[in-house]
């Protein structure tokens, strides 16, 4: 008896831990991308109709457990409201809020009857849990179907620490169903089982894609035995043009500036300014006059 009532406890535990992970990302961060809105309405409303049904039957777990995850599934469903303005239009508020509202419904009426009739609590929790069973086999559909009919939508406002810890305490609470011979309970914990894992394996698949995905970088290498230099800031060598050279002496060298070569130490700070060596005669050689050129241009120019 301890031990059903231990699995139970721990079942309400693991629900009222499930989902604080997914109001950080979307309430706290603002992260709603990937979230079904049919699956966030039932995630405000489903807990309210569990409250109810703990109330009939007496159990306080469902009631304490029911009433934090309430709390917590409306914060997330005002977000993703408040964030994405087509799910407040008619038709797309009208569908996602059906299923919220049938739970709704059969909470009420379910309550109505225990209290205003003879029927008793009893008969009316197992009415209401039939009701909760069917709403939460097709309340955890829209999520996974949403993400295996588009397996390339963004993904950023799911949380898989929360799928994570809703298989576990779906475990927990489909062994405290059976344990109790609750078949309300032990059947929508198994459903949302079914649904927890297939939503986790699309996370997990999601996330090796991502980071299989390298992004090459070219990588510039050297030949081996190349020697790596920085440019050059400034030129090293600057020379002037060769000046004229005078009839009847030789052409002098004429120092040039080499461009540096690739394997040159660059050489920082101003220019270094080569000037021309002075021409020299060279001995050996015998000079030209110039006297008969002038003589002959002076005759021309006079006739």
């Amino acid at each position: 008896m301890y031990s059903i009532a231990l699995l139970g406890w721990f079942g309400a535990a693991l629900s009222i831990v499930l989902p604080w992970p997914q109001v950080w990302r979307s309430v706290a961060r603002g992260r709603t991308k990937g979230l079904s809105a049919s699956a966030c309405w039932q995630g405000a409303v489903m807990p309210v109709g569990w409250i109810t049904y703990g109330l009939l039957t007496g159990e306080t777990v469902q009631v304490v457990t029911n009433t934090v995850t309430g709390l917590a599934g409306l914060a997330v469903l005002v977000t993703v409201v408040m964030r994405q303005r087509e799910l407040r239009t008619g038709r797309p508020l009208l569908v996602s809020a059906a299923g919220a509202a049938g739970v709704l419904s059969a909470a009420a009426g379910s309550t109505a009857a225990g209290l205003l009739t003879g029927i008793g609590g009893i008969r009316a929790a197992a009415f209401l849990g039939a009701a909760l069973a069917c709403s939460a086999i097709l309340g955890s559909i829209p999520q996974p179907l949403s993400l295996l009919r588009d397996r390339r939508q963004d993904l950023g406002g799911l949380s898989p620490l929360r799928w994570w810890i809703a298989a576990v305490a779906c475990c927990s609470w489909s062994a405290y169903g059976l344990a109790t011979g609750q078949p309300a309970v032990w059947l929508s914990a198994l459903v949302g089982l079914v649904s927890a894992l297939i939503v986790c394996w699309v996370l997990f698949a999601a996330g090796r894609t991502q980071a299989t995905v390298v992004v090459a970088t070219p990588v510039i290498r050297a030949a081996p035995g190349t020697r790596v230099v920085r440019p050059i800031r400034s030129a090293t060598h600057v020379s002037h043009p060769a000046s004229a050279t005078r009839v009847g002496y030789p052409a002098s060298p004429t120092r040039v500036g080499h461009p540096a070569s690739a394997t040159a130490r660059p050489v920082y700070g101003a220019a270094r300014v080569v000037r021309p060596v002075p021409v020299r005669p060279v001995r050996g050689l015998t000079r030209v006059s110039d006297r008969p050129t002038q003589l002959l241009s002076r005759e021309l120019a006079l006739a």
